[in-house]
């Protein structure tokens, strides 16, 4: 069994050039990679197991993040089935410099856990032994279906 908080990560992502549209923010594909990414890491750390991107749910760029700030990216899991595992990704514009943040994408990953003939195999169950990780997961549970 895994706790909820073990599966939590935070991760930045300094916004380059290379990174950028033609209006000088991060490209959309960009910050779905960068999720992607971390929401893995979190799935792995929960599942002891590879895991590979099965679903992802509603993405909405709220707002841009212009080159020269981070993407600050948090993710966890909050809920798993018999090989998949269900991630809450969110991500912020942040400036390093004032310590301002502000969200600007939002989005449920379903991951599966794969073994090394990549086949699904069964993760571990899911615990919440903190007050944070119930408020986490009762968030996530009450957001997952309109991807807010």
């Amino acid at each position: 069994m895994t706790d909820l908080m073990e599966t939590f990560i935070e991760n930045r992502e300094m916004v380059q050039p290379n990174h950028a549209n033609m209006l000088e923010t991060a490209h959309g594909g960009n910050v779905m990679k960068w999720m992607d990414e971390i929401g893995a890491m979190s799935a792995m750390r929960f599942s002891g197991e590879t895991c590979v991107t099965a679903r992802v749910d509603q993405m909405n760029f709220e707002r841009p993040i212009p080159v020269g700030d981070t993407a600050f990216i948090e993710a966890y899991v909050y809920d798993a089935g018999r090989s998949s595992v269900k991630v809450r990704l969110r991500t912020y514009r942040e400036d390093l410099r004032t310590r301002e943040r502000e969200k600007t994408t939002e989005s449920y990953f379903v991951f599966v856990a794969i073994d090394e003939n990549r086949r699904p195999t069964t993760v571990p169950e899911l615990t919440v032994g903190t007050e944070e990780g119930r408020r986490l997961r009762e968030e996530a549970l009450a957001n997952e279906d309109d991807g807010r």
